[in-house]
């Protein structure tokens, strides 16, 4: 588990890095890619809801620091996608070929709507308009990156046994 944590750390930071320095002054199309969401969502699937929240939290807060934006916000909205995702992969998403691509562009939607409300709730002048003409375009990004990552992270994080994972109530008598 210990080893899974560094292994996650590095990728995450790696993604801040690459997300904050190249992929945000990059959009064609209309939207940006987000590289930072599609790994966490990436590691969610493959180590569960838990670890997904904890990792959305640490990249957050590293995206964050990098933007000087603020502290808090990023990874509040990450920590959600990392739980559901995590809880989505828990649950039904089990050796499914399409969970990744489904978590992308459900968790993209989501995402962005969420930076919207947010925006709202602690008073910063958020245009809809600029964050919704660009959201097909993002989605349409996040879905070309979600097949190379999501091997990329299956090869990092190979698949824990489901009885390892999964503890369930057994009813003696």
């Amino acid at each position: 588990m210990t080893l899974d944590v560094i292994k996650a750390a590095f990728l995450l930071f790696v993604a801040a890095l690459v997300q904050v320095s190249i992929l945000s002054f990059y959009s064609p199309l209309g939207g940006t890619a987000d590289l930072v969401l599609v790994c966490l969502i990436a590691v969610a699937l493959l180590r569960g809801s838990i670890f997904g929240a904890a990792a959305g939290f640490a990249a957050g807060l590293i995206v964050d620091t990098a933007n000087l934006g603020t502290l808090g916000f990023t990874s509040l909205l990450l920590t959600l996608a990392g739980f559901w995702t995590g809880r989505y992969g828990e649950t039904t998403a089990q050796d499914k070929a399409h969970a990744p691509f489904t978590s992308i562009a459900v968790i993209t939607v989501l995402y962005s709507f969420g930076t919207l409300a947010l925006n709202f709730v602690i008073g910063q002048p958020s245009p809809a308009g600029s964050y919704l003409s660009g959201l097909p375009a993002t989605v349409f990004l996040n879905l070309l990156l979600t097949w190379p990552v999501y091997v990329f992270a299956r090869r990092l994080f190979p698949p824990v046994d489901v009885l390892d994972r999964v503890h369930e109530v057994r009813l003696l008598g």
